[in-house]
């Protein structure tokens, strides 16, 4: 199978939204009028940012879901995306049920694919996604203010666990294991939850490389400080009856620093309380209050006495 019939058979759809889609020299956008538009990109490199056991169709669906994180971070609705991928070779059952799980989730969010590139090497796959905002409603990172709730989506810690199964660091039941790789391999983009959150949330970011990592981004940005306190890993929605298993310091490094949780790390003030759950809640997302924005700068974490916990937590880093 050659290039341009690869293409042809497994990414051409027509588009909707786009002026000009794949297949000339440049894909064209015209935004509406008022909006911004929202442009993220990540590359899944295969033995970085998945594993060799991933089935085609799940890594379809990552490929495009932590892209899609991005824009749900932003408070964009998604629009378009391109596509680049490098194969090791022109596998035509493999190509046909990776594109299959991408335009799964691509259409359930109406998200088109525009254009892209092809070639021959290690397996390699890069998506630029776009998206479209009301002007001044995005959600970012510089806007946490002092006196904001720190919330949490969904549930984290649970994909670090199935990356430590697979490391041969950690047990797990059979069922647990499902859920977890679940976890790892189909993560859902908060894109719903993301659009809810425009005009209440000050700041948000989505959790890819782990919990205060990614806080440490909004908290360096916004030029303040936050205490974060644990007791939220002793049971919450936020946690799983899997990692509640764990034992207390276990659970910390996977709740705190596991990363692959694609789950949205926002601030929004105290008055928004009652808008933040009903928005999780019309959004069947579960929300968690995890601490506070501080005026005074630096990361304070407590321990479930409220003591200052003095344990270091790394987070994900690419060339550490």
């Amino acid at each position: 199978m050659g290039e341009f019939e690869l293409i042809n058979s497994y990414f051409k759809r027509p588009t909707r939204h786009a002026v000009l889609g794949g297949g000339d020299d440049c894909a064209l956008i015209a935004p509406g009028a008022g909006q911004h538009l929202a442009i993220s990109t990540d590359m899944l490199v295969e033995g970085r940012h998945f594993l060799p056991t991933i089935s085609p169709e799940l890594l379809g669906h990552k490929a495009l879901a932590v892209n899609l994180s991005d824009l749900a971070a932003c408070g964009a609705k998604p629009v378009a995306f391109t596509l680049a991928l490098a194969l090791p070779r022109a596998d035509k059952h493999w190509v046909e049920r990776f594109s299959r799980g991408l335009y799964d989730l691509a259409e359930r969010h109406a998200c088109e694919l525009i254009g892209g590139d092809t070639t021959q090497g290690p397996l390699n796959i890069c998506i630029t996604v776009f998206g479209e905002v009301p002007s001044g409603q995005a959600l970012l990172r510089h806007a946490a203010e002092a006196g904001d709730d720190i919330y949490i989506s969904g549930q984290v810690g649970d994909a670090r666990m199935a990356l430590e199964v697979f490391r041969g660091k950690l047990s797990l039941p059979a069922e647990a294991f499902e859920r977890c790789r679940a976890r790892m391999e189909q993560p859902t983009p908060r894109i719903d939850l993301g659009l809810a959150l425009r005009d209440i949330a000050h700041a948000a970011i989505d959790v890819s490389d782990g919990l205060l990592g990614d806080l440490g981004h909004i908290l360096q940005r916004s030029g303040v400080g936050a205490t974060v306190q644990t007791t939220w890993t002793e049971g919450s929605p936020a946690i799983s009856p899997d990692l509640l298993t764990l034992p207390e310091a276990r659970r910390l490094d996977m709740a705190l620093a596991g990363g692959d949780d694609y789950e949205l790390l926002f601030t929004a003030p105290k008055a928004m309380r009652e808008r933040v759950h009903a928005a999780g809640h019309d959004c069947g997302v579960p929300i968690t209050c995890i601490g506070e924005i501080t005026e005074q700068p630096g990361l304070r974490l407590l321990d479930l006495h409220s003591q200052p916990l003095l344990r270091r937590f790394a987070s994900f880093d690419h060339f550490a």
